[in-house]
């Protein structure tokens, strides 16, 4: 029990603890930050809103009014699939590259203080198994990518 409410306390801490950090020295929440970061992962750095949706955990409704404050500050722009008219795509402009560039030293720097810097080196393979083991269940189809075969 004591287990899981420590799982529990880290669910609810962390996303706050990344989201104040990207706030602040950014001004960027950390959704929108990880909208920008798959983005800028992605070949020529577009994706269908529904894919995108996917890789950040967004209903579409949400995923859109947030692209649309990221088109606003010009990060990203939006257009009509060419192979699909019903489809959107998400582009990332260079602005949007930039913005993506600056801010991820200071995210990665929160994630290790925050993360791993108190891990030893066996304790973050633990970790890495353990996270595994409960994505396979929790996401069998493992739309992100980050199953067994990634861990390897």
């Amino acid at each position: 029990m004591r287990t899981w409410l420590r799982l529990q306390a880290v669910i609810e801490l962390l996303p706050a603890t990344l989201d104040q950090q990207l706030r602040r020295d950014a001004d960027l929440t950390h959704f929108e930050y990880m909208v920008l970061a798959m983005l800028s992962e992605a070949p020529e750095r577009a994706l269908r809103m529904t894919v995108l949706a996917r890789l950040t955990s967004a209903t579409l409704p949400r995923l859109s009014h947030v692209a649309r404050r990221l088109e606003l500050r010009g990060y990203v722009e939006r257009c009509t699939a060419a192979d699909d008219r019903r489809a959107t795509i998400a582009h990332l402009t260079d602005e949007g590259w930039r913005k993506v560039v600056a801010s991820a030293p200071g995210h990665a720097r929160t994630v290790l203080q925050d993360v791993f810097d108190d891990l030893d080196p066996d304790e973050v393979r633990t970790l890495a198994g353990a996270l595994v083991k409960i994505l396979a269940h929790i996401d069998p189809h493992d739309r992100f990518g980050l199953g067994e075969r990634a861990a390897r």
